[in-house]
């Protein structure tokens, strides 16, 4: 099946709308007034994987500690991992379970953190195939709440702290040491904090 980039671009025109117009959106109020839209690299269709897990056995499936953005902890299961090639090398990624084992969490670092996406990592949800197989779509990257924490300078006087998430920073294990120039791009622009300082009030995200 070819890569659909015209369902991707429509996933996200979707977004920006959410962002920009929800009432649940991560924004406030006066960040969706200021809001334009997120930050991608261009559609790639060779970092979309159709690839069959390596399931961990029970043993290895161990609750992890996992830090936040601002120095909470998390727990996680370790329930597989995911190989890929990118640029002639083989690489892998450990996928996540909540501890109910509802959902699987993917989330890694890459060498264009910091320069070209943000700092702290970005997350993939992983999509069901057939057959036991997942479809790693980097395409669909994207960033954790937190990046994009409410700037002070939009409080203009108020006495509250601006709203700040907290988010699971990648573990060790999901950090790859090559560039994944897919996916969403660090945010840009006045609506969003520049420096990623923490707050010490938050809102789970």
């Amino acid at each position: 099946m070819s890569y659909s980039t015209e369902a991707l671009m429509g996933v996200r025109r979707e977004k920006d709308k959410f962002f920009k117009q929800s009432a649940y959106s991560p924004l406030t109020p006066k960040q969706q007034q200021l809001f334009a839209g997120l930050n991608y690299f261009p559609p790639d269709p060779a970092l979309s994987f159709d690839l069959t897990p390596i399931i961990f056995d029970e043993e290895a499936q161990t609750l992890q500690r996992i830090m936040t953005s601002t120095n909470e902890i998390r727990h996680y299961r370790r329930w597989g991992r995911l190989e890929f090639t990118v640029e002639g090398q083989t690489l892998g990624l450990t996928l996540f379970q909540d501890e109910a084992e509802q959902y699987f969490f993917l989330l890694f670092a890459d060498a264009t953190n910091d320069s070209e996406t943000y700092a702290s990592g970005r997350y993939i949800d992983v999509e069901a195939l057939p057959g036991g197989r997942l479809r790693l779509d980097f395409n669909q990257a994207y960033n954790p709440y937190c990046a994009y924490n409410e700037p002070p300078s939009l409080l203009h006087g108020s006495d509250r702290q601006p709203q700040t998430w907290s988010c699971p920073i990648p573990p060790a294990e999901n950090r790859l040491k090559v560039p994944i120039r897919a996916g969403e791009k660090k945010p840009e622009g006045d609506w969003v904090i520049q420096d990623h300082e923490s707050h010490p009030d938050q809102v789970e995200g």
